[in-house]
């Protein structure tokens, strides 16, 4: 039975699919084999996509279901920032989280908030707090007669 899972390495990769297979099946580490360990290579990693992230984890009181959203270059990279999302907001470890699935998602199918912001065609990114630099190092000096002027105009920044 084939199973995706993410792990930081091949043997806690194993680890997890046993402990899988044994939940699923009745199928113990001696009745069983596995024939291959392989990292999915992703395709078209230049461009970003939403991920979504259906998760088992226990929680101190009890077991909770959840569903989060992620934009990221890779599936790989979106559970990532899920685990260290669930490790600083949920207190959650690594081995007490159940991935169930990660599944690409279209932009018209995203619901979260945090995701649907970013899904502006036109969103901008002013840079409000500018400090220029020295042209050469002549010109650089550890302290300045005046302040240096960091507000950019509109303008100038298009």
């Amino acid at each position: 039975m084939s199973m995706k899972i993410f792990a930081p390495n091949k043997v806690v990769a194993k680890s997890r699919y046993w402990y899988n297979i044994r939940k699923m099946k009745k199928v113990k580490k001696t009745t069983g084999d596995i024939i291959s360990v392989k990292e999915v290579p992703e395709k078209k990693s230049a461009s970003i996509k939403n991920f979504g992230v259906w998760v088992k984890y226990k929680s101190r009181s009890d077991t909770v279901n959840m569903y989060k959203e992620y934009r990221d270059v890779t599936m790989a990279g979106a559970v990532e920032q899920f685990y260290m999302e669930m490790s600083g907001r949920h207190r959650a470890r690594w081995s007490a989280i159940t991935i169930l699935k990660v599944q690409r998602i279209a932009s018209a199918d995203c619901k979260r908030p945090k995701t649907l912001q970013m899904l502006n065609d036109k969103i901008r990114f002013p840079l409000p707090h500018r400090v220029p630099t020295p042209s050469s190092k002549q010109y650089r000096t550890t302290f300045k007669a005046r302040r240096p002027n960091t507000i950019c105009s509109v303008e100038s920044t298009l």
